[in-house]
């Protein structure tokens, strides 16, 4: 799923996410990763339960409030300077940073996304970005999601558009460049190949459509992207 940064907003990913900087900008701030055997050690059992952890409405970003927005700072130079110093204990404070860090945010996503959820119809447009995840592939029209969803196309579009500022056919292609996008720069899989993993029959087609979302050919992006990682 693409990403246009926002100022104010903490990001976070499911585990496994492949991510790709499009942009040739520099780019600063931090970062924080942490492994599952880390969650799986027995006195981080909390930590598994807290819902920025668990992300039970498959969320991706917090809108941070000025105050969150020196919270969340602080609490990440903290863990910086920690890491750095490599005083006696650091194990056992950065573990104690990171736990505070991350009951704050769960406070946060469970004020943001409940307050979400009472937007009526928002569990359709959960409903119909999971399906997309599992289908991308083999279904590319509004209409078999909406099969699936045992509504019509027109329902499942305005309410898509309403809720998730964007089409649904938006929706379905930007998941499609996305893999696409992955498996051009980690892949050896020509765009023949990928065009079919992505169920395009014709590469021709492939090759229109994915210029006319990324301004780009397949080619040419693979080409592109590689040499700003390489």
């Amino acid at each position: 799923m693409p990403y246009d940064l926002k100022p104010d907003t903490f990001y976070f990913t499911v585990p496994h996410q492949v991510h790709i900087k499009e942009d040739a900008k520099p780019l600063t701030g931090f970062l924080l990763c942490f492994t599952n055997e880390f969650l799986q050690l027995e006195e981080n059992d909390s930590l598994r339960n807290l819902p920025i952890i668990k992300n039970p409405h498959n969320g991706h970003e917090l809108n941070l409030l000025p105050q969150d927005v020196d919270f969340v700072e602080d609490m990440m130079r903290k863990m910086h300077t920690e890491y750095q110093a490599g005083n006696d204990w650091r194990n056992q404070m950065l573990q104690a940073y990171l736990r505070v860090l991350l009951i704050y945010l769960s406070r946060l996503y469970t004020e943001q996304f409940t307050r979400q959820a009472l937007i009526p119809d928002k569990v359709l447009l959960k409903k119909f970005q999971c399906l997309i995840e599992d289908n991308y592939r083999a279904q590319h029209h509004v209409a078999a999601y909406a099969d699936m969803l045992n509504i019509t196309p027109g329902h499942l579009n305005d309410v898509v558009k309403q809720q998730g500022g964007k089409t649904a056919i938006t929706h379905i292609h930007e998941r499609l460049v996305v893999e696409a996008k992955r498996l051009l720069m980690h892949t050896a899989l020509s765009v023949k190949q990928i065009a079919h993993q992505l169920g395009f029959k014709d590469a021709a087609y492939f090759n229109r459509f994915f210029k006319r979302l990324a301004n780009d050919t397949p080619l040419g992006y693979r080409t592109k992207i590689r040499k700003m990682y390489s």
